[in-house]
């Protein structure tokens, strides 16, 4: 449009073409402030180059670009921004992968703690750099393996964790120092965080040493798992005092892993998926507010956990919109002055709901490709799940398959020498405004209702998730959504050609003995005074860690913990919507 055409007065376009300048230079003197500050931080022992010998720069920008546009420059500064700066859409750190690659982090447990012992000790030394503790279904409902309730269950999807005994005998070996160890686990996951910290205090760490991260994300399991013990209030409640504990005394500890995984597993879109899970964690942060806490003080160390699905561009949106809507968030509502709490950090997960138990070796190749994502997306730890999972906890060589899928993609592709390369992408920029703003309007409609809890109560959550599995079940069981050895592309007569773990029974009464053994070690006058104190600070709302890890060191059991709880606390029993 020219001068004339415009109808702006001559001073008014001169002002405007100053300000597209201004822009550029803005853009010029940002990257050469993030050039100096990465310049101080030391590369990663690697050779940053292509397989032609052409130098790959750790960050591109509008300017590796002849002639610029203002515009572009305007957004990017205003939208994009640079890896380690507000709004983080580039990645929560400045260096990313050119630093450090992202924790290699393999998903274990099964049998006992001797067993599963074993299957960590197998993975760190093939090059696994962090664990994740698997527990069986009886741990993750709160149940000691010798319960009536979990009779036929002990050891069969997770490993089998019913007190200090069996926690000391996991770790053997593995100093907890060094290993940062993940645990997923929510209903009850208080008691095993302070069956670890105690583990740890036997082999001489302080919780100010432990590295890690604990699942502890009691919302999502009303919204889609329903792996709860306790009702949403005193659950929440617990979930705060473990927030101030590790405060004070765990420091780089995670006490919450805020999961949007097990969301998406239920059948939830990726937006369902990115909104809930980051509403979540709003509300987490509120509650700790609302303790008296400074946000400052625990939004630092709150982490995040995102399944990795089949749309491979919308997955690396849904990393970059959830950066750049949590840092907004905790700086502009909920008044954070910390950068440290604006930061995004995230573990990721392949999907298991896209393994198939037909052609599962075709598993390998769809996990490669999310994999693939979430790496593009900037992640900072991430499991890859093995070709068997959809028919049994997976072999060794499953396994290994698996992490060496990730060792593949980090050490000979080149994909982590620079960072976010799809940034500027027209489409996958357009998925993460358009990504960002869904999410917006979903925050929207849960404050309407008012917030979480009033939602879960009112089933709001799961009808949602519950229709978007439907239409997505209906669309691949007519046809309209290929599943590549499902629906198209399979083979009369095929049969299963790949070894499977079993878990034998003898598992379960090996366990079933070993906490006989325990029981008749203890002092039973001990655990009985320490679970009496417990109870006494549930009901006087005290926090609750210390006289728990008191109540642990005495070797009290999963269950006695729980059951202890519980007669202050009542259980929750979910009512019924649909």
């Amino acid at each position: 449009m020219s001068v004339v055409e415009s109808g702006a007065a001559p001073a008014e376009l001169l002002e405007r073409i100053r300000q597209k300048e201004r822009e550029l230079e803005t853009l010029k003197s940002s990257l050469a402030a993030w050039e100096g500050a990465a310049e101080r931080t030391p590369a990663r022992d690697a050779n940053f180059t292509s397989i032609s010998g052409v130098a790959v720069e750790p960050l591109y920008t509008p300017l590796d670009r002849p002639q610029p546009a203002p515009e572009e420059a305007a957004y990017y500064n205003a939208a994009i921004g640079f890896p380690g700066e507000f709004p983080f859409t580039r990645g929560p750190y400045g260096t990313m992968y050119r630093t450090r690659l992202w924790t290699m982090r393999q998903f274990a447990g099964f049998g006992t703690s001797e067993e599963t012992n074993a299957r960590y000790h197998f993975l760190l030394e093939r090059g696994q750099t962090g664990l994740s503790v698997a527990f069986d279904f009886p741990t993750l409902m709160g149940y000691d393996s010798d319960h009536p309730r979990s009779l036929g269950e002990v050891g069969k999807c997770g490993v089998a964790i019913s007190s200090l005994d069996d926690m000391e005998t996991l770790f053997s070996g593995i100093p907890l120092d060094q290993v940062s160890v993940s645990m997923t686990i929510n209903g009850p996951a208080i008691i095993l965080f302070a069956f670890y910290v105690v583990a740890a205090e036997k082999q001489g760490v302080t919780p100010d040493r432990l590295r890690g991260t604990v699942q502890n994300d009691i919302l999502k399991e009303y919204q889609a798992q329903h792996a709860w013990v306790y009702p949403p209030e005193p659950a929440l409640r617990l979930i705060i005092d473990m927030f101030q504990w590790c405060s004070r005394n765990a420091p780089k500890y995670n006490p919450i892993s805020i999961s949007g995984y097990h969301i998406r597993e239920a059948g939830a879109t990726a937006v369902q998926e990115l909104a809930y899970t980051l509403r979540n964690g709003f509300e987490y942060v509120e509650r700790g507010i609302e303790r008296g806490l400074d946000v400052d003080d625990f939004a630092p160390r709150l982490s995040f956990f995102w399944d990795v699905h089949n749309d491979f561009f919308e997955e690396i949106a849904k990393f970059r919109a959830a950066r750049r809507i949590w840092a907004r968030h905790l700086r502009d509502r909920y008044g954070s002055t910390n950068p440290e709490s604006w930061r995004l950090r995230t573990h990721a997960q392949t999907a298991g709901v896209t393994l198939t138990a037909q052609q599962p070796e075709n598993n390998i190749v769809r996990v490669a490709y999310q994999a693939l994502a979430a790496v593009l997306g900037g992640t900072q730890s991430l499991h890859t799940n093995s070709m068997d999972e959809t028919l049994a906890l997976p072999t060794e060589k499953a396994v290994q398959i698996a992490l060496r899928t990730q060792q593949v993609l980090a050490y000979e592709t080149g994909v982590p020498n620079t960072i976010d390369p799809l940034a500027g992408s027209y489409y996958v920029e357009a998925l993460t405004d358009r990504m960002e703003a869904e999410a917006e309007r979903i925050f929207a409609d849960v404050d309407r209702l008012g917030g979480v809890v009033p939602g879960i109560e009112m089933g709001y959550f799961q009808r949602e998730i519950a229709r978007s599995a439907m239409r997505q079940q209906l669309e691949i069981e007519g046809g309209e959504r290929t599943i590549v050895g499902v629906n198209e592309f399979t083979v009369e007569g095929e049969e299963l050609s790949i070894p499977l773990l079993k878990v034998t029974q003898e598992s379960e009464d090996r366990q079933r003995e070993r906490m006989a053994a325990m029981r008749a070690r203890r002092d039973q006058g001990q655990v009985d005074a320490t679970l009496a104190r417990l109870k006494d600070a549930c009901r006087a709302g005290e926090n609750v860690v210390e006289p728990l890890l008191d109540a642990v060191r005495a070797y009290a059991t999963l269950y006695e913990i729980r059951a202890a709880m519980e007669e202050v606390f009542g259980a929750y029993q979910e009512p019924v919507f649909f």
